[in-house]
């Protein structure tokens, strides 16, 4: 890929890239590798590798690279904190006038990297990248993506396109912004469209994973997409609002039905199946919200402690100033 950053010349601006890895053993040596052959001569740029609770030898692979080249900085998590706040303590110990964040296992090709970086020297503060569909995703996959974008983008007011990932570049502008944001449940794709600024977009071409096998499994991804739509929206509780109102007046209604049959006509049919069902939905409806209030209850509780959002227990090449995500 050809890349003119001449745009770049003559800046003394400098890069990091942050990279979240969970059992990445086997892939941080040719991530680094690549990056390297692709980065412009004249940047300044390092790699800050956040090690999130591994429990194979991804912070020896970490601590080997960082001996072997001062650009790689190293920071190991205390436990396992997930993907999104691994990328916010990344973003926390990077110093770069831009950060690029991207995944460890090389489907987010390195090459994309000085593209990122020519729309930065163009003048935009956010760089994402959308991920052209390939076919060979899991048609359930694809169609479970596309839904949770369109109703994430219905319910929030904040639209996010289907393929959009975690691989992109922020300008330092927008990565103070995301630092100050001390919201549970983190959802960087929404947060990174709600702080603003001038943003653009590419297309890129997802790989192979390079090595290993994805820590992503199917419970935390419904995970993320849940932490997405309660973070950004209160529409589930409103929504119990307007179910409430109407399964109220059917109630309601259910009612002056009985009234008029057994008061007026006096024909009153011992009916103890539709009491039940009636009952039944509106108890059914009314534990449903129940849950919905106790979900934003204990995301209030949670934001309340005031937890650190990740911990780390070791760091190298890097200083410890952000040894605890407050």
């Amino acid at each position: 890929m050809s890349v003119n950053c001449e745009v770049g010349l003559g800046h003394s601006k400098t890069v990091s890239i942050v990279v979240p890895a969970h059992n990445e053993e086997g892939n941080l040596t040719t991530l680094v590798e690549q990056l390297s052959l692709v980065l412009p001569d004249d940047l300044t740029w390092d790699v800050v590798l956040v090690d999130d609770g591994s429990v194979d030898e991804t912070w020896s692979a970490i601590e080997a690279l960082s001996k072997k080249d001062e650009r790689i900085c190293g920071v190991r998590l205390s436990r396992n904190f997930g993907h999104q706040y691994a990328l916010l303590a990344g973003l926390s110990y990077a110093k770069g006038d831009a950060v690029v964040m991207m995944d460890a296992d090389l489907q987010h090709p390195p090459n994309v990297v000085p593209v990122l970086l020519e729309e930065w020297y163009k003048g935009a503060k956010i760089v994402h990248t959308i991920r052209r569909e390939s076919g060979t995703e899991p048609l359930v996959k694809r169609l479970t993506s596309k839904a949770f974008y369109r109703v994430f983008s219905l319910l929030s007011g904040s639209t996010i396109r289907p393929g959009m990932a975690d691989f992109r570049l922020v300008d330092r502008l927008v990565v103070d912004s995301l630092l100050e944001c001390k919201e549970e449940g983190l959802f960087l794709r929404g947060l990174v469209n709600w702080v603003g600024f001038k943003s653009v977009a590419i297309e890129f071409e997802c790989h192979e994973r390079f090595s290993g096998a994805s820590s992503y499994t199917a419970r935390k991804m419904l995970r993320l997409a849940w932490d997405g739509i309660a973070s950004f929206s209160v529409v589930p509780l409103r929504l119990g609002i307007l179910i409430g109102l109407l399964t109220s007046f059917a109630a309601f209604a259910e009612l002056g039905y009985v009234l008029y049959v057994a008061g007026i006509q006096g024909d009153a049919v011992p009916g103890w199946a539709s009491a039940v069902s009636i009952i039944t939905l509106l108890f059914g409806i009314l534990f449903m919200f129940l849950g919905v209030i106790a979900e934003y209850i204990g995301r209030i509780l949670i934001e309340v402690r005031g937890r650190p959002r990740f911990i780390a227990s070791e760091t190298v090449g890097v200083a410890r100033d952000a040894a605890r995500g407050d």
